[in-house]
């Protein structure tokens, strides 16, 4: 942020409330949501909106309160408004869309969504609310571009205390899988452009949002548990048990903060999957397993769709990516006050969450410029031979003596 100067840093942040300006009705609304935002991206000590008021030189907070819990105006209109700039200012043909669930705690028990449920931001069961978020990542930078509070089952089932917290009436239980497919929807469907979709193994074992991906042609690199089923082979960790040394590649999955992260890996390509009309397959389904150098016993696996013809580095590279994600968290925490609201109703969470993800997404501009001024059919388990892993044209896949009925392959 240095190296940037203060008229561009205001030139920026104009364009970016020019852009969602429209989006608030009356002139009032416009001043409060352009105040609120000057707030978050300022130097006070904890973002509610008695100390944003006070920064931005307003009395007393009523105007803000306003804005987030009562004014009439669209965050998801807001947040359509936020990915067309993402997708200005960061989008390039083989981005990333990454998706996952940060903990907000909370005290009480009337925020919208808030119970006592696994938090991994705390690495505990906590009372707090959940939040189900998508981020675009790209070689100029990273965004938050989409978001969903997980309501659990305890509050749907409770239409009083939903009506008390101002949750929709059309508001049915989902769980956080949904909300994910939802979001990569949405995102697949606005103007950021897309070619891969990494998550962890909550959301990467769910066959349903695998196969949802394969019918979009989208890539994806996602992590699973070490039971995950691998179809015709087994468990994916009895699987990745079978590579013999050789099939273990060193590569830098990306940068940390500590220099490039490097690991092994071992990838091989599942049985090609042939349309019964005889059409080639664009994609290939893998198997990959990154392995710890300072702990082999550590291991990750993972799933991946991509197209024919990539590469292991290109695997490891995307699912490095994913941790992109936790750096949008603590960036928009830390700078943006995305978890310093104090509002309890469903519609005032989303408001807050959506402007400061605003907010995070101008941060992500301004560095993306000054960067720049530097210069799907499933088979079922089949007999195998005595070890799958088969090196063939310079990569690993794995053979399967597939069963057949009537001359065509089972499926599931």
């Amino acid at each position: 942020m240095q190296d940037v100067r203060p008229d561009d840093w205001s030139a920026e942040l104009e364009e970016v409330l020019v852009r969602v300006g429209h989006r608030f009705g009356r002139v009032d609304l416009r001043r409060q949501m352009r105040a609120y935002v000057n707030g978050l991206l300022g130097p006070v000590g904890r973002k509610n909106s008695w100390q944003l008021a006070e920064y931005v030189g307003h009395r007393t907070p009523a105007g803000l309160q306003n804005l987030l819990n009562r004014a009439r105006w669209s965050p998801d209109e807001v947040r359509d408004d936020l990915q067309e700039y993402v997708a200005e200012k960061l989008g390039e043909p083989d981005g990333v869309l990454i998706i996952d669930d940060t903990g907000f705690l909370k005290k009480g028990t009337v925020s919208a969504g808030v119970q006592r449920q696994y938090s991994g931001t705390a690495g505990r069961t906590e009372n707090c609310q959940i939040g189900v978020f998508a981020a675009y990542a790209s070689r100029y930078g990273r965004a938050l571009v989409d978001r969903e509070l997980y309501l659990p089952k305890s509050w749907i089932g409770d239409r009083d205390r939903c009506e008390a917290a101002k949750i929709p009436d059309n508001r049915d239980f989902a769980t956080k899988g949904d909300l994910a497919k939802a979001m990569i929807q949405r995102a697949l469907a606005s103007p950021l452009p897309i070619a891969w979709v990494t998550a962890d193994s909550a959301y990467g074992q769910e066959c349903r949002l695998r196969r949802m991906l394969e019918e979009a042609g989208v890539g994806y690199v996602l992590a699973v548990p070490k039971s995950q089923p691998v179809p015709a082979l087994g468990r994916i960790d009895l699987v990745i048990g079978q590579a013999p040394d050789e099939a273990w590649e060193r590569h830098s999955c990306g940068d940390g903060a500590k220099g490039p992260r490097v690991y092994d890996w071992a990838a091989a390509k599942l049985p090609a999957v042939h349309d019964f009309d005889g059409d080639q397959p664009t994609h290939d389904r893998w198997v990959l397993a990154r392995r710890s150098l300072a702990r082999p016993e550590e291991i990750a696996y993972y799933l991946a769709y991509a197209p024919v013809g990539t590469e292991v580095a290109e695997l490891a590279r995307i699912a490095g990516s994913r941790w992109a994600i936790e750096e949008c968290f603590q960036a928009a925490k830390n700078e943006c006050g995305l978890d310093q609201y104090e509002v309890r109703r469903y519609p005032g969470w989303y408001r807050h969450i959506t402007l400061a993800m605003l907010a995070h997404a101008f941060l992500a501009a301004v560095s993306a410029t000054a960067t720049t001024a530097r210069g799907v059919a499933e088979t079922v388990p089949a007999t195998l031979h005595p070890s799958p892993w088969q090196k063939s044209g310079g990569s690993w896949q794995f053979t399967v003596a597939h069963r057949h009925t009537g001359g065509k392959p089972i499926t599931r």
